[in-house]
């Protein structure tokens, strides 16, 4: 039998072909640390127990690592379908977002109810008893046999449109589910989680990112609730809350009219902002922030529209013009040029040019010329008139720091994001950091000229920026917009899938991006000719009817 050669930490060794990364470190190392739960075989993250068919290097996945800690949440998710599948067979709970320690389930009936402490004890006696968790790959037959006897609809449904003969799985006893990402191998990893009533429905707990595990602090984030309890609404509407779904309805007519009812609700959204402005005089500034590829830009834009139709005249006001020179811009902890911090703005100059602006004086806008990394000696003279409003969009919009010398009666703050309601099926959601990460690369591409490898290889650096710079702001909102559209997805697919084709396969990046090809081979692609041209999506795929 074909035997294959592997190293790990620095030691070399051969297995048989389609051993599993289990049977090879438990001969080579003996028992595994208990924070291991997953494998990277050279860049592809697998199961523990998913067989393997090529030489590899192999690195193991610890529970202290971003994607650890992902395995365990999903597995956690799996657990929780099994337990629920056990004590109450017709009742669907539907996974909605993350509070960032917990996920929020939902019941698929709002009249349904369960005992949380039923829930926990479950799952508790799975991870007493450390049972198995296998890979296995059935035939289109028997996979829709199995899932169709769990009344696993969702997934029934896309193994039908993705319509491969072979179907991977994982398996726990008798219950399995799609194998949608690698689970851990054994359910006696999980010994912290906790499943808590909540008043839309039960939250699973789980522990932070660290060995040893612990909770966090259970975030609620007022904001992120309030634009999802929104998009749930419109969710209602559309009538779409799965890939499955609207995969159904992507290849009919029908699809043209759910694009045109998801643009509208955008249109009704901004128009009702337009009206909160206009109903407090006092308002003179208007600030939008929002994390990268949230479509602030376009958002921007589109409201100051709305505004006009409210009688107001908005004038923009780019904050990239108040950058400092780049040799005055401050370094990140890699030495690094940090144009994200606050400090790369000339902070002094826009806040004397607002105080003028708002007293009616005449101030010189700079211009920044980003070739030459300083501002040009011509200025644009900017004049408030009496019916005309200020609008600036920027990371740091959410920031008092940005405008301390403005009056806060003066200011309206609006947080915007792109917080997909979509899921693949009821309890595996769809990241809204991966949306966002996809319209960046599709911009970054069609743009800027960037490969999908470089805007993967910043994507973690843009992260960081977020969480300190944006994050810690958005629940000092006056409002909020979702830009995300349930239909995005189907459009993006059409040009991120040949991007990411061009990771190649030796290098880290790779492992982001076969995980985003493997989900978006759920789709069934919609043309982006549907796309309306003011559409907020159009910043990214482009053909907007904007000018930017």
């Amino acid at each position: 039998m074909q035997e294959l050669n592997f190293t790990c930490e620095g030691k070399s060794f051969t297995a048989k072909f389609g051993s599993t990364a289990l049977e090879i470190f438990e001969k080579i190392i003996g028992e595994l640390p208990g924070d291991v739960i997953g494998v990277m075989s050279d860049f592809q993250l697998k199961s523990l127990r998913e067989p393997l068919f090529s030489d590899a290097e192999l690195r193991l996945v610890r529970l202290n690592s971003s994607i650890g800690h992902k395995i365990y949440r999903r597995t956690l998710c799996f657990l929780l379908s099994k337990a629920l599948r056990e004590l109450r067979p017709g009742l669907l709970l539907r996974i909605s977002h993350s509070l960032g320690g917990a996920y929020l389930f939902r019941f698929q009936n709002p009249d349904d109810t369960i005992d949380p402490k039923s829930l926990q004890e479950r799952i508790a006696t799975m991870v007493r008893e450390d049972l198995p968790i296998h890979y296995k790959i059935l035939s289109f037959a028997e996979a829709k046999k199995r899932l169709e006897s769990l009344n696993s609809l969702e997934q029934v449904l896309l193994i039908r449109q993705k319509n491969e003969r072979q179907v991977p799985i994982y398996e726990c006893e008798d219950f399995c589910e799609l194998a949608q990402f690698p689970l851990a191998h054994r359910t006696g990893v999980f010994s912290l989680f906790e499943i808590l009533p909540d008043e839309d429905g039960l939250l699973l707990r789980f522990p932070e990112k660290a060995w040893p595990l612990q909770f966090g602090e259970l975030s609620r984030q007022p904001i992120l609730n309030q634009i999802f309890k929104e998009y749930r609404g419109w969710a209602d509407i559309i009538g779409i809350s799965s890939v499955a779904r609207l995969n159904q309805i992507a290849e009919t007519p029908e699809i043209q009219e759910i694009i045109q009812v998801s643009e509208t609700l955008h249109e009704k959204k901004l128009g009702e902002l337009a009206d909160k402005i206009v109903q407090n005089p006092e308002v003179r500034l208007v600030l939008v922030s929002g994390p990268s590829s949230a479509g602030k830009t376009t958002f921007t834009k589109k409201l100051a529209i709305h505004l006009r139709t409210v009688g107001l005249k908005p004038r923009i006001i780019g904050l990239d013009d108040y950058f400092v020179s780049r040799e005055e811009t401050p370094l990140d902890e890699e030495g690094k040029p940090d144009f994200e911090s606050l400090r790369a703005l000339d902070i002094d100059l826009l806040n004397d040019h607002l105080v003028k602006l708002l007293e009616g004086q005449e101030v010189p806008i700079p211009i920044f010329d980003f070739k030459l990394g300083r501002r040009k000696e011509q200025r644009r003279p900017l004049r408030l008139e009496k019916n005309e409003i200020l609008m600036m969009e920027g990371i740091h919009g959410l920031n008092d720091e940005l405008t301390p010398l403005v009056p806060a009666k003066n200011k309206f703050r609006i947080y915007i994001s792109a917080l997909t309601q979509l899921s693949l099926d009821h309890h595996f959601r769809i990241s809204t950091t991966d949306n966002r990460l996809l319209r960046r690369m599709v911009r970054d591409y069609q743009f800027r000229g960037y490969s999908a490898l470089h805007t993967l290889r910043m994507w973690a650096s843009v992260r960081r920026g977020e969480d300190k710079n944006i994050f810690p702001f958005q629940n000092t909102a006056d409002a909020v917009f979702n830009s995300a559209l349930d239909y995005e997805l189907s459009v993006l697919k059409n040009y991120v899938v040949p991007l990411l084709k061009q990771v190649p396969p030796d290098d880290p990046q790779s492992t982001h991006s076969c995980r985003l090809l493997e989900f978006l081979e759920n789709f069934v692609p919609i043309p982006s000719h549907y796309v309306p041209p003011y559409s907020i999506l159009r910043e990214f795929i482009g053909q907007s009817g904007f000018r930017y």
